[in-house]
């Protein structure tokens, strides 16, 4: 029993025998050894780039193998296709560059939903326009309209003291004919009998400002007041300019305006063509007009 023992001992003792120094050796025996460096790109192979290590091909490998799978599965499932087979969305799906897209149901709407609907749009419609009209009314009541073209011209009747001379009535056109007035007034005047005939003097003001229906002072006027506002031709052309830009936009309101009024008309009339009346079309639809149905007259109750 005593050799057993002893050789049971000295087994033992080789199995706990201290690693504590050789492992200190062995890190510090690391410090001292050569750096590990990778191989690089051979010199005939550098324009190939950096040299594939093997987590780079492990990458590689992954994402070729990934793909071969998908299309395992795809060729797979083409083969267990079933010919026969159908479900909703081959018909409700189209192809549009590559992708399926899938059409959208058409909202269902009630006659009487679809005419509420068309009479909100309308009501929004008439508020717009009634927004415009008093914008319009607005600028009309600032710009007075005075130098309008195709304005009708203004009419000025002079009254004399003898039954003779009578009535002259001259027309007065500053925008297309500026000259009209003249030439009707000599004409009228020669058949009179008058050879002369001075409107300034007649008005009682220079004849610089005979050709204004607005604003004419008279002589007195000139010689007793100074002229109140821009006098300097730059400032004058800046204030002309401005009146310019509010006559435009007078126009482009005004033509907003009746563009409104044909939406308002278009839309009233289809909320009308919603109603199961017997109609016939008379007129098309134009860019200007709605379309104009006859409809079948009914007798109300």
């Amino acid at each position: 029993m005593t050799p057993r023992r002893e050789r049971s001992f000295a087994r033992g003792c080789a199995v706990s025998r201290p690693v504590t120094m050789s492992a200190a050796f062995r890190k510090a025996a690391k410090s001292r050894q050569r750096q590990h460096r990778e191989r690089a790109q051979p010199a005939c192979r550098k324009k190939l780039g950096l040299l594939e290590k093997k987590q780079d091909y492990r990458l590689r490998a992954q994402d070729y193998h990934k793909k071969q799978n998908a299309l395992r599965a795809l060729q797979k499932k083409a083969l267990d296709k079933n010919p026969d087979e159908f479900y909703f969305k081959m018909i409700r799906t189209q192809l549009k560059d590559g992708v399926h897209v899938i059409k959208q149901p058409k909202d269902e709407v009630t006659p009487e939903q679809m005419k509420l609907m068309k009479t909100q749009d309308l009501k929004y419609v008439e508020m717009k326009r009634v927004a415009e009209a008093k914008k319009i009314e607005r600028l009309k009541s600032e710009l007075h309209l005075l130098d309008v073209e195709g304005k009708q011209p203004n009419k000025h009747t002079f009254f004399f003291d003898t039954k003779k001379e009578g009535a002259l009535e001259i027309y007065f056109d500053y925008l297309r004919r500026p000259q009209f007035y003249r030439s009707y007034l000599a004409g009228s005047l020669s058949a009179a009998g008058f050879q002369e005939f001075d409107i300034a003097t007649h008005l009682n003001t220079v004849p610089e400002l005979v050709d204004r229906v607005y604003n004419r002072p008279t002589i007195e006027t000139l010689q007793k007041e100074t002229l109140k506002g821009a006098t300097d031709l730059a400032h004058l052309k800046k204030l002309d300019q401005q009146r310019k830009n509010q006559y435009d936009l007078l126009k482009q309101r005004i033509e907003r305006e009746k563009s409104m009024f044909v939406i308002a008309q278009k839309i009233q009339t289809r909320k009308d063509l919603l109603d199961k009346t017997h109609k016939v079309k008379v007129k098309k639809e134009t860019t200007n007009g709605p379309a104009i149905y006859k409809f079948k007259f009914q007798r109300k109750r």
